[in-house]
């Protein structure tokens, strides 16, 4: 552990040998594709599937209707203190669509393309009614789109800590700040699908499943099938990206699930890019406005806001969860006694949102974070050394925030010192000073952030050794891209003394290893690396016992050292991990108790949650003829607690951060007032292209965690979360100049410069427009 291993993986993929979902292919399998509704708001009237049902090829078509009693719509998660209408998504729509791609009908046919043409011979009669895409407007209009969610609303949470009326009484100065976060599209390189299979002689169902882990989607089908978890298997071949849109059943799996029990043959569905586009849930979509009761020496006193999250149409399994995160989150780093959140989930006419990577941590970083620069431009300070007199020391971990969670360990200013002497930030605001009097607008932006990592969710994993002393780990948490093959490989070698290439890590099968948690949350390492450490500790000890007796020794006078075994205390008396490995699977060399081979299984479960954090610097240029950012420089200082292997650590900020820098300045999903989706391809949705990346520098700081025995926190979600604000409150710094007080990402070119010419030619009574002139 500790060292830069490579990724074993890699040549599979780099080879072509990774076997994705699509590449299943088996004897008899039919193949679904859904009509999905082209209007945002529709009462149903009617699905003809006459001219469907005549194509050659075509098994049958499926409506709401052949549903009933059957299929239950997907469950939903409710977070602690969370109140949450009871409005799931359904599995197929029935009298009603809320958004334009909810699933109405399914076809299976003998060939996707007899599939496909069946869709598009069905004709859905519906009669349209008033969408309503905007959060604001579901709050204080008329139109309500479920009888269970009066005043269209789905979540609501509060919580807060001190006397908050009177830190504002208190303070010198009240900073306010107004924020919009739009919705994100996951865009993995492998949209969502699924195979299913029934065997009725052995009444196993069994589903593959392009998805984060095989425990979450196999509990829910069986919530939506009313069917024991044990008959059911769900297996996780290798997958194309995640981030987050593939932690839940998606409703076309359960259906085609259920068909497959139906109709007695194999059944697939696999999404395409548009369908992925409307159809999986997406990210972030938050409204705050927020104040900050600030002292005269620039202390913070307290800290109110009130959120508003637009949740779309219905409640997937794990639509709750970000918001409430963010809302959890929202005093960031910084110690702020007085704090009171109000959080608010509104339906829309839109699909339905849920965890994308961050899950609510980018939104509470991004909303504090602004609030702190916009406490120094009030203060004239500096705003490194704001967030100096304000971040939480470390003697007063732990630390509870004032909004439900308690920070573990950190090293806040430590990592905001170390990230400001990489990016050399002293040396970076002369160059400011140089280039505002050429005219140039350069701006440095500063971010902080904290994350919660890990969950309450026990995790499991089972390590097996062979008689040749090869190693076998079974591990709850399933990769989707982050090497865990790698990374548990190293835990396992450090934690049983052998060489990583003897252990083998098998995932993805609930067959295998029946009881898991899942790969969420930066979680992995944390939760599923000590349950593998748990289990470890159990092969050490038989394995102690072992040698014992082979050494006609007792166990407590056995020392384990470089893969070997001794007897204190004497000199070449030892056996070797691969000789107890052999003597274990031969019973008659052993006595009775120790002939059962050499296995264990072991479960871990937080005492609460682990808490990452870090500090990131983002050094920008503003073209002031057009309004393009170019981000010159981000540096990134990550503290995710002991740190297993750096280079796929450093691998993992280096993605989160492209992907943070991508909803800075291009990513937005965007609908139209009709509820239309206007970014459905990749030609609309601007995702960030290799020639546009910026150099990214950055170091891994080791606070460790005493929340397990690894001491580690995680890593997967922080470039996602701090570069956000880093760089928005860089180009904020180099718009100061012009007056410019706040823009909300993306930081388009045309958003930019808009505000450049507004900020140069004022007209009386026009402010101007945060939103996007156009859908792009």
């Amino acid at each position: 552990m500790g060292r830069p291993l490579r990724r074993r993986e890699d040549r599979r993929f780099l080879q072509g040998r990774a076997r994705y979902l699509d590449d299943l292919t088996l004897p008899g399998m039919l193949h679904m594709a859904l009509l999905r509704s082209p209007v945002a708001h529709a009462r149903l009237l009617a699905v003809e599937d006459t001219a469907a049902r005549r194509i050659p090829g075509v098994v049958t078509v499926v409506t709401a209707a052949d549903l009933d009693g059957r299929v239950h719509p997907l469950p939903v998660v409710t977070p602690a203190g969370a109140s949450v209408a009871s409005v799931p998504h359904p599995v197929l729509a029935r009298n009603r669509v809320r958004y334009a791609g909810e699933p109405v009908a399914a076809v299976l046919a003998e060939s996707r393309q007899a599939a496909a043409d069946a869709v598009e011979a069905l004709v859905l009669e519906y009669d349209p009614l008033p969408p309503v895409p905007d959060p604001r407007a579901a709050l204080e209009g008329d139109i309500l789109l479920h009888e269970a969610a009066p005043g269209n609303v789905l979540l609501r949470w509060k919580g807060g800590s001190g006397d908050v009326a009177a830190a504002f009484r208190a303070a010198a100065h009240v900073v306010r700040g107004t924020f919009r976060l739009p919705r994100l599209a996951a865009a993995p390189i492998e949209p969502r699908g699924a195979v299913a299979v029934y065997d009725r002689r052995r009444d196993l169902l069994t589903v593959w499943g392009s998805s984060q882990d095989p425990y979450r989607p196999r509990s829910q089908l069986s919530r939506v099938l009313d069917r024991p978890e044990e008959r059911i298997r769900y297996i996780v071949p290798d997958v194309g990206g995640a981030f987050g849109s593939k932690g839940a059943l998606a409703p076309e799996a359960a259906l085609a699930a259920f068909l497959a029990i139906r109709w007695g043959r194999p059944v697939k569905w696999v999404e395409g890019r548009r369908e992925n586009f409307a159809a999986a849930y997406q990210g972030r979509g938050l409204e705050a406005e927020a104040e900050l009761a600030v002292d005269a020496g620039g202390h913070f006193l307290g800290l109110r806001a009130r959120l508003v999250a637009d949740l779309g149409a219905y409640l997937h399994p794990l639509t709750p969860l970000p918001p409430v995160t963010a809302s959890m989150l929202l005093t960031g780093v910084y110690a702020i006694p007085n704090v009171e959140v109000e959080l608010v989930g509104v339906a829309t006419t839109k699909v339905s949102t849920g965890p994308y990577r961050g899950a609510g941590r980018p939104e509470a970083a991004f909303i504090i974070e602004r609030m702190v620069d916009l406490a120094a431009q009030q203060l004239r300070m500096d705003p490194v050394e704001v967030r100096r007199r304000n971040v939480i020391p470390p003697h007063r971990f732990p630390y509870p925030n004032g909004l439900g969670y308690t920070y573990d360990s950190g090293d806040y200013r430590g990592a905001l010192d170390r990230a400001c002497a990489l990016a050399g930030y002293t040396r970076r605001r002369e160059e400011q000073r140089r280039g505002r009097a050429e005219g140039r607008l350069l701006g440095v932006g500063v971010a902080m952030y904290v994350e919660r990592a890990g969950d309450a969710l026990a995790e499991h994993a089972r390590i097996s050794v062979g008689p040749d002393g090869k190693v076998a780990v079974y591990p709850g948490s399933t990769a989707h891209g982050q090497g865990h093959e790698t990374t548990f490989a190293q835990i396992v070698a450090e934690l049983l003394g052998v060489d990583p290439g003897a252990v083998t890590v098998r995932q993805g099968d609930s067959a295998t290893l029946p009881r898991g948690g899942g790969t969420f949350a930066s979680r992995s390492v944390t939760v599923g690396g000590s349950a593998l450490f748990v289990a470890a500790e159990r092969i050490r000890d038989r394995a102690a016992r072992i040698a014992a007796h082979l050494l006609e020794a007792a166990p407590r006078d056995i020392v384990w050292t470089d893969g070997a075994f001794f007897v204190r205390g004497t000199l070449g008396r030892a056996v070797t991990f691969a000789e107890v490995a052999a003597a274990a699977h031969r019973p008659e060399l052993l006595p009775a108790g120790l002939d059962l081979g050499l296995e264990a299984s072991g479960e871990f479960t937080l005492p609460g949650p682990v808490f990452p954090y870090g500090a990131c610097i983002a050094v920008v240029e503003v073209d002031e003829q057009t309004g393009l950012v170019q981000v010159r420089q981000v540096t990134t200082v990550d503290d995710p607690g002991r740190v297993v292997n750096p280079m796929l650590a450093e691998g993992q900020v280096a993605g989160g951060t492209v992907q943070g820098l991508g909803q800075s300045l291009r990513e937005q999903v965007v609908y139209d007032k009709s509820g239309q989706l206007l970014t459905a391809t990749f030609l609309d949705y601007g995702l960030l292209r290799a020639q546009d990346v910026p150099p990214i520098a950055g170091e891994l700081q080791e606070t460790p965690s005493p929340f397990n025995p690894l001491g580690v926190k995680g890593i997967g979600e922080a470039g996602a979360i701090g570069t956000p604000a880093a760089v928005a409150n860089a180009v904020m710094d180099a718009l100061e100049p012009l007056g410019v007080r706040h823009l909300d990402l993306p930081l388009t070119p045309e958003k930019v410069w808009r505000a450049i010419r507004a900020a140069q030619n004022p007209m009386p009574d026009a402010p101007v427009s945060n939103a996007p002139a156009s859908g792009i």
